[in-house]
């Protein structure tokens, strides 16, 4: 890095403004890869309060207690995804037609899913959002925004923690 893109650097974080992204176009770019994780997380958000909703059998409490507990970390995470596009300047998803229209990760809209089933998309799904957050990770690294890319490695972290813990609760006695 040149002393001229330090010293623009130093000078943004002194006051305070967003991540030193150096073009329009970095900006657009990371500012839509987020937005599409923001709708991945929705998603992923909604199923896996769908199935703490709809969860029966034998393991009902530990089941319906785990998802309940990973529905909150991904909502939480939704509010820190905006507020990072927002600190950069870019504009949040607004609405669930442009989730709809963004996220990755399919519906579930069965009537009834088997619980091991449940537990199984859960963590496909989980591992498909850590390698999306890898390549968001990868923007962030071309563009120079540091501060989302520390985000994104809690949530890589957080994501692979998740589908660890599925992965456990779904393997054969």
């Amino acid at each position: 890095m040149n002393v001229a893109i330090r010293t623009k650097t130093a000078v943004t974080r002194a006051r305070g403004d967003a991540a030193p992204i150096e073009s329009p176009q970095a900006s657009s770019a990371l500012v839509a890869a987020l937005n599409t994780l923001l709708a991945d997380m929705f998603s992923l958000y909604l199923k896996t309060k769908n199935f703490h909703w709809h969860v029966s059998g034998p393991h009902f409490r530990d089941y319906h207690l785990l998802f309940d507990e990973q529905a909150t970390q991904i909502v939480e995470t939704t509010d820190a995804i905006a507020e990072r596009v927002r600190k950069i300047h870019g504009r949040t998803v607004h609405s669930i037609g442009h989730v709809a229209r963004l996220q990755r990760l399919k519906d579930n809209d069965q009537a009834v899913v088997a619980p091991q089933a449940m537990l199984l998309e859960l963590m496909a799904d989980n591992r498909a959002l850590g390698a999306w957050l890898h390549e968001a990770h990868r923007i962030c690294d071309e563009v120079g925004d540091v501060a989302s890319a520390s985000l994104i490695e809690i949530w890589i972290d957080e994501a692979d923690k998740r589908a660890w813990f599925l992965h456990e609760a779904s393997r054969a006695a």
